[in-house]
């Protein structure tokens, strides 16, 4: 019995076995029900709409504000716990080193006046007190002219009566003849004080003033390149300078971020393969991301005809990139919404039924 017993219970407990395998894998087998999401998407409003990755903007578009020179920054007019506040245009926004400039503009300055009192000189010429000296020479040659010629005219009635040598009477006449050219040259010296500087001369000293001054101009326009200030008026967005900090003169560096942000833009991609659809001047609506998933009213505002590669990037892991899109700017229409500058929002734009003919208009509009 003992043996019967045995034999009997391995079976049964294989069978046992091989049924709870069975269940298990039966119920491992079984679909489970889909998780819901996370985040309730968008729901499109319209019957006929196409979707839109958008993202908001300020409306005179995102401002990446540069500097001009390199070099390092001395002072930060808003500093990082004051973005956000609203500047004027005009207003300065940070200052590079400009110590050497000012040097350099001290040195010319000094290099002007130089410049300027030579032209001041030659202009006042004749010095009035230059005018009597030549003179009193003028005479004092004249004088001495008429003195030599006496000496001349007796020499030569010495001469006739074999009184003196021939050399000697020679000697007179020269010397008179050399009294006249030196009140001659009296003369055309005193001519010369009073006709005063000679006018090229003038010129070049007018052309020294001219090239001081352009060389001031260009420094103080070196300075003034040194304050960076803001081109128009609107929000300070961003900060990413500090002072101490060196800062290039490379192009795309946005060491200030500014933006009129009194009204909000949001700028769609409408994929390529939608341009068709596409309709102006039809309802739009954007929805904010988040678990409240806020509408916002849209008003078209124009829309930008250059097809750009797609750079608005959702993260979806389906999304592609590889494609080409139609940015449309909408205006938001109420600004009490609680957007942001650079927030992404999903836009549906209402598409209007169409007739192909319709459709080749809206094309060709584009």
């Amino acid at each position: 019995m003992k043996n019967f017993m045995s034999k009997l219970i391995l079976p049964v407990a294989a069978l046992a076995m091989l049924g709870f395998g069975v269940f298990h894998l039966l119920k491992a087998q079984q679909t489970l029900p889909k998780p819901p999401p996370p985040v309730e998407p968008a729901r499109n409003p319209f019957s006929h709409g196409i979707a839109a990755a958008g993202i908001v903007e300020s409306r005179s578009e995102n401002i990446a504000i540069g500097s001009a020179l390199a070099g390092l920054v001395l002072e930060v007019y808003v500093p990082v716990e004051k973005v956000g506040i609203q500047v004027s245009a005009g207003e300065p926004l940070f200052r590079v080193d400009d110590r050497q400039l000012r040097a350099r503009l001290a040195m010319q300055q000094a290099e002007l006046a130089a410049a300027q009192a030579q032209l001041a000189r030659l202009e006042a010429q004749p010095r009035t007190e230059e005018i009597p000296p030549a003179e009193a020479r003028v005479k004092a040659a004249y004088a001495n002219a008429l003195r030599l010629q006496d000496q001349s005219e007796r020499a030569r009635k010495l001469l006739a009566n074999n009184s003196i040598a021939v050399e000697e009477s020679n000697d007179k006449q020269r010397l008179y003849e050399q009294a006249v050219e030196e009140w001659h040259r009296a003369k055309a010296d005193l001519k010369l004080l009073q006709a005063g500087a000679w006018e090229p001369d003038k010129a070049i000293a007018r052309a020294a003033v001219a090239q001081a001054q352009a060389q001031i101009g260009e420094t103080q326009t070196e300075i003034d390149r040194t304050l960076v200030r803001a081109p128009v008026a609107g929000r300070v967005l961003q900060v990413n300078v500090r002072p101490g900090e060196y800062v290039s003169a490379a192009a795309g560096q946005a060491l200030v971020v500014l933006g009129d942000s009194g009204s909000l833009h949001v700028r769609a991609d409408i994929d390529e393969h939608d341009i068709p659809r596409f309709a102006r001047e039809t309802a739009a609506r954007a929805f904010l991301r988040g678990p409240e998933r806020k509408e916002v009213d849209l008003r078209f505002v124009r829309v930008e005809p250059y097809v750009v590669p797609k750079r608005s990037l959702t993260g979806d892991n389906t999304e592609r990139v590889d494609t080409r899109v139609l940015q449309v700017i909408f205006e938001v229409a109420s600004q009490d919404q609680p957007l942001f500058v650079g927030q992404q929002v999903d836009v549906f734009i209402d598409e209007q039924p169409a007739s192909a003919s319709k459709i080749e208009q809206t094309a060709r509009a584009y």
